[in-house]
């Protein structure tokens, strides 16, 4: 119901190529350093977004989307889901074309805001297990 196929596509093949991912730290063993590196294998651009605004696989980070001084094209969000809501509102507020709630990640009524403000929304799947499956 969150994952539609059709949805999944769209935001990996035609929404753009930059992509803040919010949690994305220099923590090796978190899920999202290696999927952030598989996006970049996929040529996306990645932009991490941490409170220690880390530069990550050569990528300058930000503490906050607020702050990133250019347009993204996607949110992918891997904090807990008690945050993601938050982080889905700031998307919005930045200009975003879609936000991807990582697996886990589930905001219901964060994803209702989201979709209603015009974007494309994913939730609770990994952009990382999707891409490879578009072939």
């Amino acid at each position: 119901m969150y994952a539609d196929d059709e949805t999944i596509r769209r935001i990996l093949t035609s929404t753009g190529s930059t992509w803040a991912v919010v949690g994305l730290s220099n923590n090796e063993s978190r899920a999202a350093y290696g999927v952030a590196r598989i996006l970049q294998r996929y040529g996306k651009r990645i932009v991490p977004v941490h409170p220690k605004a880390e530069t990550v696989h050569g990528e300058q980070g930000y503490a906050s989307l607020a702050d990133i001084p250019f347009d993204v094209d996607v949110v992918d969000v891997f904090v807990h889901s008690a945050w993601a809501g938050q982080v889905a509102d700031e998307a919005v507020a930045k200009g975003a074309k879609a936000v991807w709630f990582q697996l886990g990640v589930i905001d219901e009524p964060a994803y209702e805001r989201t979709r209603a403000a015009g974007l494309d929304m994913i939730m609770d799947r990994c952009p990382a297990i999707e891409i490879p499956r578009l072939g």
